[in-house]
C-alpha cells in the first residue's frame, strides 16, 4: 500500500513538474521560439545536406552499375598499341574467369532516316554485347554471330534514337542509312536513362566488324569482358594484367606491325633521329617523367565501390559540417536557460520553500530543454525534407535519408538535454531564502 502510494506521488510530482516546465516556455514566447528556431536550422541543415549527399551517392552509383556487374574493361591509352579484332578469343580461352568478351569500337557517323540527317555515335561490339552489358531488348532481337561474321549492315538502336524515328512506333524491319550503307533494323535496345551506360539511348549499335569496315581500321581500342561474379572479376584482373605486360614489355621493335595483328612495344623511335641526352634527375621530380600507362585493365565493380565510398565520405563530411549547426543551437538553449534561471528566482525559492525538492527543480528544467529540442527536431525534419523537395525540383540528385534524420534527431535531443544540464543543476542548487532575496 505504501509502494503505491509513493508511486502515486512520485507521478504526481512529475505531472506537476511537467505542468510548470510547459507554462515555464509559453511564459516567454519570443524566448522559445529563438531557441527552437536554432535547433530547427540545425536539424533542418542535417537533414537536407546528408540528403543531397545521399542523393549524390546514389546517382553516381547506378550511373557505374548501369554500365554492367563484373565488367572488365581492357583500354588502349597510348596510340602505340592496340588490340587485333579477334584478340577477345584469345582472352577467352586464357583466361578462365571470362566467360563472355567483345572488341569494341566508338566513331560517329552521318545517319539518313527518310528526311531527317545528322551524326550519330556509332557502336560496334559482337552478340555477347547484351549479356556483357546486362541490357535487355525492348523489340525485335539482337545481330548474331553470323552477322557479326558475313559483315552484315544490322544495327540495334539505342531507345531514344528509336523513339524519335517513328515517335514511339517499333522501327523494327525498317532501313536506316548510316554512311550511305544501308543498314536493316533489328532490334531496339531498353532504355538506360539519360546520361547513364555511357549514354548508349542516343547510340546505334552495329557489328564490330561492319564498323572497322566503315572506319576501314583493323585494330580496336577497347575490349569488354565479362566474370561471372567479383571473385572471377578480381582474378581476371590480375591474370590480364600478367598477360598484357609481359607482351607489352616482350615485343621486339623491329617485329611488330600493328596492321598485321601484332603488338607495338611501350615506345617507337625513328632509328637515325639522334635523341637528347636525358636532363640530371632532380629529386621529387620523377613523376614528370614517366608517361600514362599503355593498357589500362579496369573492373567496374571497383569503380562502384570506390565512388560508393568517396560519396559516402562526402555525405558525413557534410554532415557533420551542418551539425556545427546543432551544436550552436543546443549553446543557444544553456544560455537561454541561464536566463531562465536568473529571471525565476524568486518562483524557484517559493517552490523551495512550500517543499519543493532538488530533484523536482532539477527534472522542470530538464523537461524546459527537452522540449525545446523536440520541438526543434520536429520542426527541424519536415523543414529538411521540404528543403529536399526544393532540391529535386530543382534538377538535384537528393533523397530522404532515414539515417540523416535518426542522426540529427538523436544529437538535437541528446545536445538539448546535455546543455540543460547545467541551468537545471544551478537552479536545483539555489537555497529558498538565497533565491527569495534575489527577487
Amino acid at each position: 500500500m505504501e509502494n503505491n502510494k509513493g508511486l502515486k506521488s512520485f507521478f504526481i510530482r512529475m505531472l506537476f513538474n511537467s505542468k510548470m516546465a510547459s507554462s515555464g516556455l509559453i511564459s516567454n514566447v519570443l524566448r522559445t521560439s529563438l531557441t527552437v528556431l536554432g535547433i530547427t536550422i540545425g536539424v533542418a541543415s542535417v537533414v537536407s545536406l546528408m540528403g543531397i549527399g545521399e542523393g549524390a551517392r546514389i546517382a553516381v552509383v547506378e550511373q557505374f552499375e548501369s554500365l554492367g556487374q563484373n565488367v572488365i574493361v581492357l583500354k588502349a591509352n597510348s596510340g602505340v598499341y592496340s588490340f587485333a579484332a579477334d584478340e577477345y578469343k584469345e582472352i577467352m580461352e586464357r583466361v578462365d574467369a571470362i566467360k563472355s568478351a567483345t572488341p569494341v569500337t566508338n566513331s560517329k557517323e552521318y545517319v539518313r532516316w527518310r528526311r531527317t540527317r545528322g551524326d550519330i555515335e556509332i557502336l560496334g561490339v559482337n552478340s555477347h554485347y547484351p549479356e556483357i552489358k546486362d541490357h535487355n531488348l525492348l523489340a525485335g532481337n539482337f545481330f548474331t554471330t553470323l552477322h557479326v561474321d558475313t559483315r552484315s549492315p544490322v544495327c540495334v538502336l539505342g531507345y531514344n534514337v528509336a523513339v524519335s524515328l517513328l515517335n514511339g512506333r517499333s522501327p523494327v524491319g525498317y532501313t536506316i542509312t548510316i554512311d550511305n550503307l544501308s543498314f536493316t533494323i533489328v532490334g531496339v535496345l531498353e532504355a538506360k536513362g539519360d546520361g547513364k551506360a555511357e549514354n548508349i539511348d542516343n547510340k546505334i549499335v552495329i557489328p564490330y566488324t561492319t564498323a572497322m569496315r566503315l572506319n576501314d581500321v583493323r585494330t580496336v581500342d577497347e575490349i569488354w569482358g565479362k566474370a561471372l561474379d567479383e571473385k572471377d572479376a578480381s582474378l581476371a584482373i590480375v591474370q590480364l594484367g600478367r598477360i598484357y605486360s609481359r607482351k607489352i614489355q616482350g615485343t621486339p621493335a623491329s617485329t611488330t606491325n600493328p596492321d598485321d595483328g601484332g603488338e607495338m612495344p611501350p615506345e617507337t623511335r625513328v632509328p637515325d633521329m639522334p635523341m637528347p641526352e636525358p636532363p640530371p634527375e632532380t629529386p621529387g621530380n620523377d613523376i614528370f617523367t614517366r608517361g600514362d600507362d599503355i593498357i589500362t585493365i579496369t573492373s567496374l565493380n571497383q569503380l562502384v565501390d570506390e565512388a560508393n565510398d568517396a560519396n559516402r565520405i562526402m555525405t558525413l563530411l557534410l554532415g557533420g559540417i551542418a551539425a556545427v549547426s546543432l551544436l550552436v543551437g543546443g549553446l543557444g538553449i544553456m544560455n537561454i536557460m541561464l536566463v531562465a534561471v536568473s529571471e525565476r528566482t524568486g518562483e524557484i525559492g517559493v517552490r523551495r520553500a512550500l517543499g519543493a525538492k532538488k530533484t523536482d527543480l532539477l527534472f522542470q528544467f530538464m523537461l524546459e530543454a527537452l522540449y525545446v529540442s523536440i520541438i526543434g527536431c520536429i520542426l527541424g525534419v519536415f523543414a529538411g525534407i521540404w528543403l529536399i523537395n526544393i532540391f529535386k525540383s530543382n534538377g538535384f540528385a537528393a533523397v530522404i535519408s532515414l539515417e540523416a534524420v535518426r542522426i540529427a534527431s538523436v544529437v538535437a535531443l541528446t545536445s538539448g538535454l546535455l546543455f540543460g544540464v547545467y541551468p537545471a543543476y544551478m537552479a536545483s542548487n539555489l537555497s529558498p531564502v538565497e533565491a527569495l532575496r534575489r527577487q
